[in-house]
């Protein structure tokens, strides 16, 4: 007979004006309470030793109360796709607009700004649209990674697109290149930027100055996406997120 499944742990704690979940993960390794930041979820994250209780928790969320608080602040307010919200496309706005009916999700460039044209049911909104941007962005990153294979003189075993929380993009030792689908809310020189970084590991794994010797042949602007991304970047995990 298989066993249950325990729920995920999760607790209530009053943060910033307002009461906050915290998501609690188990981790066997754990040797200490350790809390942060999600910053995709834009929630705190408690991760507790195998056998620590909740209550141990919640006494160390009190305890370091200020500090979440002053975390929270700093985080960009969620931004959900519904109708008429405005989100970065490219580095531009893009409006979102709905409308009843069955059809394709379209996209009109008007001078400076985007209108994304959604068709289908309110509840599916969300989801088509990050559907329709992760699939612009596997377009545009695939496109930007033959282009640097070319001039790296090795190629890539396969591209991932997906959602990662900690990181932009990697490599891996298999030469699996994953990127965030939201590279595609950036403007265009980020996106290529991360890509020429991602290949150029393909020929050099490690971050020494043979590596960014290879990345300015690639990319000799990329300094301007690397300030951009430290500046701007932290705004795009907010980006369809909802509370």
């Amino acid at each position: 007979m298989a066993t249950r499944k325990r729920p995920p742990e999760k607790l209530l704690i009053a943060a910033a004006g307002r009461r906050i979940p915290v998501a609690i993960k188990r981790h066997p390794q754990a040797r200490r309470v350790i809390l942060r930041v999600d910053e995709a979820l834009g929630l705190p994250v408690l991760t507790l030793p195998k056998r620590t209780a909740v209550s141990t928790g919640m006494q160390f969320l009190r305890d370091n109360i200020e500090w979440l608080e002053d975390r929270l602040k700093l985080l960009s307010p969620s931004a959900p796709f519904v109708n008429g919200a405005t989100f970065p496309f490219r580095g531009l706005p893009c409006k979102i607009r709905a409308r009843r009916g069955r059809g394709i999700t379209t996209l009109e460039r008007r001078g400076d700004r985007y209108v994304l044209t959604v068709p289908g049911e309110p509840e599916f909104l969300a989801r088509r649209v990050t559907d329709f941007l992760r699939r612009q962005a596997r377009r545009e990153l695939s496109a930007a990674v033959a282009r640097h294979e070319k001039a790296v003189g090795r190629k890539a075993a396969r591209i991932r697109i997906s959602d990662p929380k900690s990181r932009w993009g990697s490599c891996s030792s298999t030469r699996v290149l994953t990127f965030s689908w939201r590279l595609i809310l950036a403007p265009p020189r980020v996106l290529d930027y991360l890509v020429a970084h991602e290949v150029a590991h393909l020929r050099i794994m490690n971050h020494g100055p043979r590596f960014w010797a290879l990345v300015d042949q690639l990319d000799p602007d990329n300094e301007v996406a690397r300030a951009w991304l430290n500046t701007a970047g932290l705004s795009l995990s907010a980006v369809g997120r909802e509370d």
